[in-house]
């Protein structure tokens, strides 16, 4: 197996534009060497701070900026964050993303509750994932010595149409925090989103950007906007869940060992699309009835697609063995 660093935009776009029996086939056959078995790892999400971000990207009801913001929900604390964590391991999740609605860390007690959420995650024998906005070099250290598994920090869309989305934070500074979190020692959880009137050619100039780093994201969610009323982007027509599935082939054919993770949107896909998700690439979901603040199918029509579709989620054991400090794949 040849794994690339060196894509253009143009060859990218190639792959999206194909038959999609020809770009299921491509990327069928990199998903039988690079995930034998077809093991799908199953991830829950928990927002523990909520809304009042100071943020104005147009598909999150969490921005202060826009009258869906949904501020008022007191921010979690330790305990209660570790009891939603236990459940979810008797479940059936392998990792705990845990999300907090910030531009950017802040020292102080709720960084603290972080590292503390962090270590008993970890004690459970989980993966860690956090996503909290902009970091440093010194916040990055503590989080990896506190044993996080991986920091998510979606790019969203292309460079291209990136300002057409948020204002308020450049692309550029996305760019930097991840290289804060790669050289941390940290894994990196890094994708997109479709959906938000970007052209064929954004959803490959995002994946260029993913595919040219090294090494790849050890993590990638696929996301199709949830179009939420209040936000800038709730006349958005759906996305049409066949392109899902081209970006989901896409991205692995162009990233073989990255974990392509099925994400938000997904509520609003049928079985047999989803199913073609698995098929094409995707070998981890969110697991549970919401992602943040949108819904998700719930842990029983997950097990019954899992069923449908003849593959196996990770065993415990998976999990328990890459309890330390570092995982041995996110």
């Amino acid at each position: 197996m040849v794994v690339r660093h060196d894509w253009s935009t143009a060859e990218i776009q190639a792959l999206l534009e194909l038959p999609l029996v020809e770009l299921l086939w491509r990327a069928q056959a990199m998903h039988r060497q690079a995930n034998p078995g077809y093991r799908v790892q199953l991830a829950s999400l928990l927002s523990v701070k909520t809304g009042g971000c100071e943020e104005d990207c147009a598909y999150c009801p969490q921005s202060m900026h826009h009258s869906s913001d949904v501020t008022g929900r007191p921010e979690l604390e330790v305990e209660p964050v570790l009891a939603r964590a236990r459940a979810a391991k008797e479940a059936g999740a392998h990792r705990f993303c845990m999300g907090w609605a910030w531009r950017e860390i802040r020292d102080g007690a709720p960084f603290e509750a972080m590292l503390q959420m962090v270590r008993g995650v970890r004690e459970l024998g989980m993966e860690a994932c956090v996503t909290a906005g902009m970091l440093t070099d010194r916040q990055a250290g503590r989080l990896a010595e506190a044993g996080l598994t991986a920091y998510n920090h979606n790019l969203d869309t292309s460079p291209e149409h990136y300002d057409r989305i948020i204002s308020t934070r450049t692309y550029q500074e996305r760019l930097e925090t991840l290289e804060r979190v790669r050289q941390a020692g940290i894994t990196m959880c890094c994708g997109g989103i479709i959906g938000m009137g970007e052209s064929l050619t954004d959803r490959a100039s995002l994946l260029q950007v993913l595919a040219t780093m090294e090494p790849h994201p050890e993590s990638v969610p696929i996301n199709a906007l949830v179009a939420v009323e209040g936000t800038p982007l709730e006349e958005q027509a759906p996305v049409d869940p066949l392109e899902l599935v081209r970006m989901v082939a896409t991205a692995r054919i162009l990233m073989p060992h990255s974990r392509v993770r099925l994400s938000a949107g997904r509520e609003g896909m049928n079985r047999e699309a989803q199913i073609l998700c698995l098929l094409a690439g995707a070998d981890s979901i969110f697991y549970g009835d919401t992602l943040l603040t949108t819904g998700n199918p719930d842990v029983a029509a997950d097990r019954e697609l899992l069923a449908a579709a003849g593959v196996t989620a990770w065993p415990e054991e998976t999990a328990d063995a890459c309890a330390g400090p570092r995982e041995c794949r996110s």
